[in-house]
Formats: structure tokens, C-alpha cells, sequence
């Protein structure tokens, strides 16, 4: 019955797609993840928030882009050959698409690796914990808050 241990070990753990943003890892629960796709051409929508630099269709599917860089308030985006938008579906019938400088590895964590963050900041509410892996530290990103829109601003 050891075969049977090793399974359920492997299961234990949660896995994580770990990024590149900014120079930072993160780690995006591959839960939420449909797909990653290689960096495309990007439609403007008027209006939209700064760091929504517009949509994309994927296989008929028009899904809003959001840049992590300007969402956490980093320099702009710069396209390279390893940048990416990972496709997310928070919820069944919505997709939102990331886009991230690079998409390295997936990593699984159990709860022992992960130290729970208490910050009172804005940008630390975008971050659920750290992980803590063999290639280092990385941030767990809080894809609910990253997401939600604060009505903070004044509408047009």
C-alpha cells in the first residue's frame, strides 16, 4: 500500500503556476488558470482603466487584458519574446486574461511552505502569502483582489 501514500502525497499539495512581473516571482493558483498564450495583438476599449490595455479574441471568445505591471503600479509593459497572457476563469462563464513578463514553472506548495502576509498596504492586499520553494520566494497572488475594482474613482 506505499504506491497509495505517494499518490495521496502528491495530491496534497496546491500547485501554482510561478510568473515574472516586474523582475518579482508570483505564484497564480493553477486552479484558476484556462490557458497561456503568447503575447498577441491587443484592442483599445475607450474608457477603460489604465491598466486594461484592452481585449483579445481567443477562438471566439473576446476576453479583457489586464497588465499586472500596471495594476501593481511598476513601470510599463515591455514586450519580449517570453511574455504571455495567462487566460484566468475566476468564474465559470468569465475569463480575464494577465499579462505577465514570463510564465516559469508550475510549483506545489503544502501548507507548511506558505507564510500567511499582514499588511495594512494596497498593494499587499494583492498578495495572499509567500511561498517558499527550492528556487527561492514568491509571492501568492489574491486573484479576487487583484481582479475587484475599488469605487474609489469617480465615474464617467
Amino acid at each position: 500500500m506505499a504506491g497509495g501514500t505517494e499518490i495521496s502525497n502528491l495530491v496534497e499539495g496546491k500547485q501554482y503556476i510561478g510568473v515574472m512581473v516586474n523582475n518579482e516571482q508570483y505564484g497564480i493558483d493553477i486552479n484558476y488558470i484556462d490557458n497561456i498564450v503568447r503575447m498577441q495583438r491587443i484592442t483599445r476599449v475607450p474608457k477603460a482603466q489604465d491598466f486594461f490595455p484592452g481585449v483579445i479574441n481567443l477562438r471566439g471568445e473576446i476576453i479583457p487584458v489586464m497588465s499586472l505591471r500596471r495594476k501593481f503600479g511598476f513601470e510599463p509593459d515591455t514586450f519580449t519574446p517570453k511574455t504571455r497572457i495567462l487566460i484566468l476563469k475566476p468564474e465559470p462563464q468569465a475569463s480575464i486574461g494577465f499579462i505577465v513578463d514570463e510564465v516559469r514553472e508550475v510549483l506545489t506548495l503544502g501548507d507548511a511552505d506558505i507564510d500567511k502576509v499582514v499588511a495594512s498596504d494596497d498593494k499587499a492586499t494583492f498578495i495572499t502569502g509567500i511561498g517558499k520553494h527550492a528556487k527561492g520566494l514568491f509571492s501568492i497572488m489574491n486573484i479576487g483582489a487583484v481582479i475587484q475594482e475599488k469605487e474609489s474613482g469617480a465615474k464617467e
